[in-house]
């Protein structure tokens, strides 16, 4: 079994330009984008948090958490976003890890329920997730599925 660890960034507030580095070169957003919800994470602005797996000092797995994930449904919120696990490190449950992280962290802050938008069917469901409702993404052709956790 491997040694992961898993932290949410105010306990790591030094990996901030490391993360949003890192979730940009997965997602496309820009960096300062991702650096702004961090900070604004770190500094306790918001209780909307950003959570890393790391392999050593190697990002390897995360996720964030904000109101609205470019998609039509603004009532719906707050919005899991950016869930990412580099490749070599899939099938560890390390997104399984992550998103049970984020979903008790939001509980123990009264923020409940969560949703999140996919194109994934199957995988969701496993760590508690229920199709909500069908969402249209910003500039995408297609309806997107959106989950809810309650």
């Amino acid at each position: 079994m491997s040694d992961y660890k898993y932290f949410n960034l105010r306990e790591k507030p030094e990996l901030n330009e490391a993360a949003a580095n890192w979730f940009h070169e997965k997602w496309g957003v820009p960096t300062e984008a991702y650096m702004e919800c961090i900070d604004a994470y770190i500094e306790g602005t918001t209780e909307y948090g950003w959570y890393i797996c790391l392999d050593g000092k190697k990002i390897v797995g995360g996720l964030g958490v904000i109101d609205n994930d470019f998609h039509d449904r603004k009532d719906l919120a707050p919005n899991v976003c950016a869930v990412y696990t580099e490749e070599g490190y899939r099938c560890q449950g390390i997104s399984g890890n992550l998103l049970n992280m984020v979903v008790e962290d939001m509980k123990s802050k009264g923020i409940s329920p969560i949703y999140l938008v996919t194109d994934h069917v199957g995988f969701y469901e496993r760590y508690g997730w229920e199709f909500f409702c069908m969402a249209q993404g910003d500039g995408e052709p297609e309806p997107t599925r959106l989950y809810i956790h309650r």
